[in-house]
């Protein structure tokens, strides 16, 4: 990983000096959505990114996906430290392929806060995507940043972490997730959150134009 090679960290003139998006919390229905490819990027879409990055920071996570804040786009954010001050990277459009070794290692969501379970997962992969400026990135990822990747990566396929637990971890954490559901329910039922046909008017919306 070189990541002095890449531009996809965002200058300071991008950073949001405001945060306007929400993590939202499974079951929303866009975490389930399969993100569609970005085919142009404008300063909207960098705004976006520099946000969903303060929110990541906020909830003292270390990647964000475009669908976590409810847009149905095929990018996400992360910085495998956590820390501000080291590099921010923005992927867009990323295709894993070079799959090698086995690696268990506990995960949590900022979708499904408080929950953690460990995740077997590939140890090293092969990232391609594209930065914010339209340049290609490259990478070859092992350990911490290549399990950051993956995990950030199956948001955008509409997979959650909890999707990839075994049966018996699975049933753990069945009674948590039906707290989140009942939680979900009730923010639909007091109008916090958009019925699903104004979410299918925003996504609509948002593929139309960047898609």
């Amino acid at each position: 990983m070189e990541p002095n090679l890449l531009d996809d960290r965002l200058p300071g003139s991008l950073r949001a000096a405001t945060v306007s998006l929400q993590i939202i919390h499974y079951p929303h229905s866009t975490l389930r959505f399969k993100s569609v490819p970005v085919m142009r990027v404008d300063a909207e879409l960098k705004n976006m990114a520099a946000e969903m990055l303060e929110l990541m920071y906020e909830a003292e996570g270390v990647g964000l996906a475009a669908n976590q804040v409810n847009i149905p786009l095929r990018f996400f954010v992360c910085n495998p430290t956590g820390q501000k001050g080291e590099p921010d990277f923005v992927f867009i459009n990323p295709i894993i392929s070079k799959p090698k070794g086995n690696a268990v290692r506990q995960e949590g969501c900022l979708s499904i806060p408080g929950l953690y379970e460990d995740v077997r997962r590939p140890d090293s992969i092969h990232v391609e995507a594209y930065d914010l400026s339209g340049n290609e990135i490259n990478m070859d990822l092992k350990g911490f940043f290549s399990r950051v990747v993956q995990h950030e990566t199956d948001h955008l396929d509409g997979v959650l972490f909890i999707d990839r637990l075994s049966e018996t971890a699975r049933a753990d954490v069945d009674g948590d997730l039906c707290e989140f559901e009942l939680a979900h329910d009730s923010a639909i039922t007091s109008g916090n959150i958009p019925s699903e046909a104004e979410l299918e008017k925003h996504r609509l919306e948002l593929t139309q134009r960047y898609g």
